[in-house]
């Protein structure tokens, strides 16, 4: 399996993220070949480094892209030369097991031999990793492909072809043949798919429409966190959202988020940096009360909400792009969950009754 790969415990905050055409890949292990190493094809060097790795599960590896020399993608014939640096990386943090298949009921929105959406609750997690080893949505999918040959929920040729974060819900689309995910990740890296997001955020941004280009990395001061940087300088990595106030409610706005590149936490680390933090956001500082009055009843009706939509008011509405077999234009829509409607539903009343 290439989860053989896996010999220790490994978490996404702690990884090495490496870029690879646009899109984040973690680092799961790194050699460098001795001064006198010799021609080696490299799925034979790696398998004499890892012992619980097969052959034929290191070829699958590469032929993913997910071995790389000197920080290009190669080929299972590649010739190891000294003191070349080669790395295993793979879309997704390490594993520390084998993917169990769990009955997780799964909101399929569609299926064909070459694609499947499912619309994600908030509190899914998309991974197995640390804190996380079951209950996730790669769990429920290799039970929705447990009776399906061709499709190994290890295999990093197919599976996810896009992530969002465990308290975000929406639509994500996964790839079942290794033609499908090349097609839909050069998709994806083009930025010719259609994805937008709903947000309900602190405030009112002003102005009401706009670009928010900045860089993107991880905290410094803050592990767990990402923030901008400059745009021109040399930390994190470029990052575009352009947004559009929907509707105001007061204190909150509902905010339509369009993304022109992905990075992890993308919205969120971009709406707290224009002052205005998704609503709940407990990690970028949504989950105080940042407008209005601070009376008694006020304070009670914020600690209401909280519980009415206990995490970061973020939904994935849309998802569109050409069908990797078909060529067909393919859209899909989800409707905003019970949890935000809730949210939105009661600040309605509350503005009503003012």
């Amino acid at each position: 399996m290439v989860e053989d790969f896996i010999q220790e415990d490994f978490t996404s905050e702690e990884s090495t993220v490496i870029e690879i055409d646009g899109a984040e890949y973690y680092e799961h292990f790194r050699f460098v070949a001795d001064k006198g190493q010799e021609l080696l094809r490299v799925d034979k060097f790696l398998v004499l480094r890892l012992q619980k790795s097969s052959r034929n599960r290191i070829q699958q590896a590469a032929e993913a892209g997910c071995i790389l020399v000197n920080g290009k993608a190669v080929k299972s014939n590649y010739r190891v030369k000294p003191l070349d640096v080669v790395q295993v990386v793979m879309d997704r943090p390490r594993y520390e097991f084998e993917v169990v298949a769990q009955d997780i009921p799964l909101d399929i929105v569609y299926e064909d031999r070459y694609v499947l959406i499912v619309n994600k609750p908030a509190g899914l997690v998309v991974h197995p990793g640390h804190g996380n080893y079951d209950g996730t949505l790669v769990n429920a999918l290799a039970w929705h492909f447990r009776d399906t040959p061709d499709y190994d929920v290890n295999d990093p040729r197919l599976g996810l072809v896009h992530r969002i974060d465990k308290d975000t819900s929406g639509l994500l689309v996964i790839a079942k043949t290794p033609d499908a995910k090349t097609n839909l990740g050069r998709q994806f890296f083009n930025k010719t798919t259609k994805r937008e997001y709903v947000a309900v955020v602190w405030g009112r941004p002003e102005p009401q429409a706009g670009t928010i280009a900045t860089n993107i990395g991880r905290n410094p001061k803050d592990r767990l966190q990402m923030t901008t940087f400059p745009l021109d300088g040399d930390e994190g990595k470029r990052a575009v959202t352009h947004y559009e106030v929907i509707e105001s409610l007061g204190h909150l706005s509902v905010v339509k988020c369009v993304l022109e590149t992905g990075r992890t936490h993308q919205i969120r680390v971009h709406m707290r940096s224009i002052g205005h933090p998704l609503f709940n956001d407990e990690r970028y500082g949504g989950d105080k009360i940042l407008r209005g009055v601070q009376s008694a009843s006020y304070q009670a009706f914020i600690k209401n909400c909280f519980e009415i939509c206990p995490r970061q008011a973020l939904h994935a509405r849309t998802l569109g792009f050409i069908h990797p077999e078909t060529g067909e234009d393919m859209f899909f829509t989800s409707e905003i969950p019970g949890d935000m409607s809730a949210l939105i539903e009661k600040w309605h009343k509350y503005n009503t009754q003012k």
